[in-house]
C-alpha cells in the first residue's frame, strides 16, 4: 500500500485507505462530507480544510501519542499494564506492522498526496493561495516523515506511476527540500491576488484566510526545522537560512497568535482529541481517559516549580497529584486508576474548561504561540536572531502556556520568582528554555519533547521500565512493512534502520 506511487487517486479512497484517520468524521457543514472529498465534485474551498484537518488529527493523535509515551509525559494505570505494550517496549516490528502497527508512515504520505492534488488544481487555476498553503503544509508533513525516518522518497514522491518504486533520499537533502518548499509557498501566499477567484475566507480552517499569519507560521515551521539542526555540525546553512527570513521581514508567531483548527466542531461531531483521550460523543468517559495517566516525573516537574499549571491539567486525590511509571511491568496498588490522577475536564473543573480539556467544541493545536515563543527564545539564546531579547521570548512563552492552560495570568510574577524557573538564575540557559518549553507542550505537542530530548539529552526523562535494556530508547521509527513489501530494494539503501542504534540525520 504506496500512497506515494498514485497520483490522481480519488480523494475518498485517500481517507478511506487502511482506515485512514478513522476518527475524521463530518467535520464540516457542507453537502458533501469532506472527508470524502472526490476530487471532481468538490471545490477547492472544501478540499483545503478537509487536507488541514487531517493534518491536524494526525498530529494530535496519532503522533502526539507517541510522543505523550516517549517524551516523559504519560504512563497507564494498572488496569491498563497491557495497552500500548509496543510504545513500552519500543518493539520497532510490532509499530510498523501493516495491520496492527502504527501507520504514521502511510498516513503522513497520504496527506501528502492530498495537498498535492490541491496544490495542482490551484495552479490550474491560479489559485495561488491555496497552491502556497499546500506547499507549506507539504514542506511540514516532509519534515516530520524525516523527524521519524531519517530518509525519505521526496523528488519522485506524489508522481503517480512515473516512479513506481521511488528513490529514497537522505534525511538532510530532504530538509534542505522541504524548507525551500515552505519558502516558495510563503511567497506564492504572499503574492496571492487580492481578487481571487476562490476566497479562502473560513475555509481556511487554520487563518481564515490571514497572509500574514500564514507568513508567519511558514517561518515558524523553518525555524523549528534550523533549530533541530543545532548539534549537527550545519551552522553556515543555518546561519544563511536564518538571515533570509530576517530578511524577509515576515516574522513569527507570537502572543496569542496561535495555529489552531477548528473547522465547526460540535457537541455531536466533537474535537477528535476530546472524544479520544476525555469524553465519547455520548458523555462517557473514553479508555483512554480511564487507562492514561501522567507520569510520576512529570508531576514532579511541575510540583517541584510551585507551577499553577499542574492543578488545571490533573485531578488531585485527597489534595495530592499521584502518577504512575511509565511501563511499569508489574501491578502495584499506588497505580490504580482509582487512585491516580486523570485528566482533568470540565466536568472535574466546576464546569469550567480545564487545561487540556476545556469542550467539544475547541479547536485542535497544530501549534501553539507558546511553542513560537520558546523557539525563537532558543534561538535568541544563540545569537542566531540579531535585536530578540531571549529571556523576554522566554518569559512570553510561559505566560501563553498559562494562558492556554487556564492559569491566571496574576500568577505568573510569582511563579517567575521560583529560582528553577527565572531565566536570569539558570546556569544552562537552553536547558532552561527546554525545560519550560517541554512543561507547555505536555499532551499537546508532544513529539516535540521526544524530538528534544533527542537532540539534547534533556529534560532528563525517565526510561521505560519495560525498555529492552536500562540504556535503550528509541531513536527513530523503522520503515513500514508495507514499504518493506513494495519497496524493499530502494528502503534498503537507507542502510540499517534499527528503531534503538540508528539515529536520523541530525542527531548523529
Amino acid at each position: 500500500m504506496k500512497f506515494i506511487h498514485i497520483k490522481y487517486f480519488s480523494f475518498i479512497a485517500l481517507m478511506v485507505i487502511g482506515g485512514f484517520l478513522s476518527s475524521c468524521e463530518k467535520y464540516l457543514d457542507v453537502n458533501e462530507n469532506p472527508n470524502q472529498p472526490g476530487s471532481a465534485t468538490l471545490p477547492l474551498s472544501a478540499k483545503l480544510p478537509a487536507a488541514l484537518v487531517s493534518m491536524a488529527i494526525q498530529e494530535s493523535g496519532q503522533i502526539n501519542q507517541i510522543g505523550a509515551f516517549w517524551g516523559g509525559y504519560w504512563g497507564t494505570t494498572n488496569e491498563a499494564i497491557s495497552q500500548f505494550i509496543d510504545l513500552k517496549t519500543y518493539n520497532g516490528p510490532a509499530i510498523r506492522h501493516q495491520r496492527d502497527g502504527i501507520p504514521v508512515w502511510e498516513n503522513g504520505y497520504a496527506n501528502l498526496l492530498y495537498f498535492q492534488l490541491i496544490k495542482e488544481e490551484a495552479e490550474g487555476k491560479d489559485e495561488f493561495f491555496y497552491a502556497g498553503v499546500s506547499r507549506i503544509m507539504q514542506g511540514w508533513i516532509f519534515l516530520r516523515l524525516v523527524d521519524l525516518y531519517d530518509g525519505v522518497p521526496f523528488n519522485d514522491a506524489l508522481q503517480g506511476t512515473d516512479f513506481i518504486n521511488p528513490a529514497y533520499e537522505d534525511g538532510k537533502t530532504v530538509y534542505e527540500k522541504a524548507i525551500n518548499l515552505i519558502t516558495e509557498g510563503i511567497r506564492q501566499v504572499r503574492e496571492s491576488s487580492a481578487g481571487s477567484v476562490i476566497d479562502p475566507g473560513p475555509n481556511d480552517v487554520l487563518f481564515k484566510g490571514d497572509k500574514t499569519l500564514w507568513v508567519k507560521f511558514g517561518n515558524t515551521v523553518k525555524l523549528r526545522a534550523l533549530l533541530r539542526q543545532s548539534e549537527a555540525n550545519n551552522q553556515a546553512y543555518i546561519t544563511a537560512e536564518i538571515n533570509k527570513i530576517q530578511q524577509d521581514g515576515g516574522g513569527f508567531l507570537n502572543a496569542g497568535e496561535n495555529a489552531f483548527i477548528n473547522p465547526g466542531y460540535t457537541q455531536s461531531n466533537p474535537n477528535s482529541f476530546w472524544s479520544s483521550y476525555y469524553k465519547d460523543q455520548n458523555n462517557i468517559s473514553t479508555a483512554n481517559h480511564n487507562n492514561i495517566r501522567p507520569t510520576i516525573y512529570a508531576i514532579n516537574q511541575y510540583k517541584e516549580r510551585n507551577d499553577p499549571r499542574l492543578a488545571k491539567l490533573f485531578v488531585d486525590i485527597a489534595g495530592e497529584y499521584n502518577g504512575v511509571l511509565f511501563g511499569n511491568p508489574t501491578v502495584s496498588p499506588e497505580y490504580a486508576a482509582s487512585v491516580t490522577s486523570a485528566f482533568r475536564g470540565p466536568l472535574e473543573n466546576g464546569g469550567q474548561p480545564a487545561g487540556l480539556f476545556k469542550s467539544p467544541t475547541q479547536p485542535l493545536v497544530v501549534m501553539g504561540a507558546f511553542e513560537s515563543l520558546f523557539l525563537q527564545a532558543e534561538a535568541a539564546e544563540r545569537g542566531w536572531l540579531s535585536g530578540a531579547n531571549a529571556k523576554s521570548l522566554y518569559e512570553n512563552g510561559i505566560r501563553e502556556s498559562f494562558k492556554y492552560m487556564g492559569a491566571a495570568e496574576a500568577d505568573f510574577a510569582v511563579y517567575n520568582e521560583e529560582l528553577s524557573v527565572n531565566y536570569d538564575e539558570a546556569t544552562d540557559k537552553i536547558e532552561r528554555i527546554i525545560s519550560q518549553k517541554w512543561l507547555a507542550l505536555n499532551s499537546i505537542n508532544s513529539i516535540e519533547a521526544w524530538n528534544d530530548y533527542r537532540r539534547l539529552g534533556f529534560p532528563d526523562i525517565p526510561n521505560s521500565l519495560e525498555a529492552p535494556s536500562p540504556s535503550a530508547r528509541p531513536q527513530r521509527l523503522m520503515y513500514p512493512e508495507t514499504e518493506r513489501m513494495t519497496n524493499n530494494e530502494e528502503a534498503s539503501k537507507q542502510g540499517n534502520d534499527d528503531m534503538l542504534t540508528t539515529k536520523v540525520w541530525w542527531d548523529k
